[in-house]
């Protein structure tokens, strides 16, 4: 995936891309692993603190992406200084959210795990615009799709991870004990992170000082967002993706709880069922997005949007059917295809955001995209679509998720309107460098 690197300018003190992506993906699935699993424990937490489906969305959603979104942009500009260490900085992000979701396991209320999801989502705000940031740097244009495709495999794999790990944790031991088992591996990687990868920005500074060249110019804020929403095309994407979020957390939790309030399935087979075969359509879909986006945009930039918008198209109908169907067999095996289409979007997505700002306001341009996704589509998604549960209760009693779905479903061709509109962009904004 990264052989192409070579063109790059290395030196001997640089981390060899393949071995940048592999770690940093590992640091995803750990991302998304401490994030996700409140999805599969949400009802096991429910029934214990006795919440409504409203503070279950409070939980999944808006609690995390809240802080995670308003410190992402600083944390942004602090990453795109030329100065600033950006592993150093993931290793810090990585113990912080994973310290706090073992205190997730202590809670004894709404407040305090509201408070504690809180601290997750503070620690989780430094990881991925440094990295975006480092694999940009790291491999050339031309692989940038697929390679921040693999990085995104974190999303699938720490979802899968999230639900079948933390399914069975519950079953045997209880939620508290799940929280408090996932946060080590991330704790311990942490501590190990530094001396793992090295930040290629220590050997280009060292030659610049060497030859007498000034280091890369650093914009103000106000410069740097002035790149990012100069671009047409990142503003369409920006409200594809964040759509896309949008329903994608919405589904996530709520098709979980489906699983267990509809078709009566324990949270354990539920995690595991839902967590293999929904996380290996992810991971299919993501990988599947990022290699189609390199391999025809090289002859039309217009095609390396090509496959989510048109993948979106076909999902619709048949995610559909899934939340309609009434044997879990059926639905699972339904969801499977709308599930991969619909992750298609991360690789093709963030290698255009990488690609439409100068390198001066990459992490900044990777941390907005953040910062609309997670806001809107993780604040919002889980909360409104358990608003809406609690609303059609009186009419469709444990059926009321099911309505929601249905409606979810058919939202999917929005995003898929407006990444068609932003390839349409491409050829005229996107950079070479």
């Amino acid at each position: 995936m990264a052989d192409g690197a070579s063109t790059q300018r290395v030196t001997p003190t640089v981390t060899n891309p393949k071995v940048l992506l592999w770690i940093l993906m590992v640091v995803y699935v750990l991302n998304f692993l401490d994030r996700q699993i409140v999805n599969i424990l949400a009802e096991p937490i429910s029934r214990d603190l006795g919440l409504s489906d409203t503070q279950i969305g409070l939980l999944t959603g808006l609690a995390f992406a809240l802080f995670y979104t308003l410190l992402g942009i600083p944390i942004a500009r602090y990453a795109d200084n030329s100065t600033t260490n950006r592993v150093g900085l993931i290793s810090i992000s990585l113990a912080v959210w994973s310290a706090m979701t073992a205190i997730c396991g202590f809670a004894q209320n709404f407040l305090q795990l509201a408070l504690a999801r809180v601290g997750v989502g503070v620690g989780e705000a430094g990881c991925t615009p440094a990295a975006h940031s480092l694999i940009t740097d790291s491999v050339p244009p031309e692989k940038r799709s697929s390679a921040i495709a693999f990085y995104g495999l974190g999303i699938p794999i720490g979802s899968l991870m999230g639900l079948v790990i933390g399914g069975a944790l519950n079953d045997a031991y209880g939620w508290r004990t799940a929280f408090m088992v996932v946060a080590i591996p991330g704790l311990i990687m942490a501590a190990f992170l530094p001396f793992i990868l090295r930040e290629p920005r220590k050997a280009e500074n060292a030659a610049r000082l060497l030859s007498g060249e000034k280091a890369r110019a650093v914009l103000s804020t106000k410069e740097a967002l002035k790149e990012v929403f100069s671009s047409r095309a990142f503003v369409m994407l920006a409200v594809a993706a964040s759509f896309t979020a949008f329903l994608s957390y919405g589904k996530g939790v709520w098709a979980v709880i489906l699983f267990i309030r509809s078709h009566g399935l324990s949270p354990g087979e539920t995690g595991t069922l839902l967590g293999i075969v929904l996380g290996v359509a992810g991971m299919i879909g993501t990988w599947m997005g990022g290699m189609m986006a390199d391999r025809f945009g090289k002859t039309d930039k217009r095609h390396l949007l090509t496959t989510p918008a048109i993948g979106m198209v076909i999902a619709t109908p048949i995610l559909f059917l899934g939340y309609f169907a009434t044997d879990w067999r059926v639905a699972i095996v339904l969801l499977f295809v709308p599930t991969a289409l619909n992750a298609a979007y991360y690789g093709p997505t963030y290698g255009c955001v990488q690609g439409l700002v100068k390198p001066e306001a990459r992490a900044m341009a990777a941390a907005v995209m953040l910062f609309a996704q997670n806001l809107i589509g993780l604040g919002l998604g889980p909360l409104l679509f358990g608003i809406m549960s609690d609303a059609f209760k009186p009419m469709a009693g444990e059926e009321s998720v099911r309505w929601v779905l249905y409606g979810a479903a058919w939202l999917g061709l929005i995003p898929a309107f407006f990444f068609w509109r932003a390839s349409l962009r491409l050829k005229d904004e996107l950079k070479s460098g």
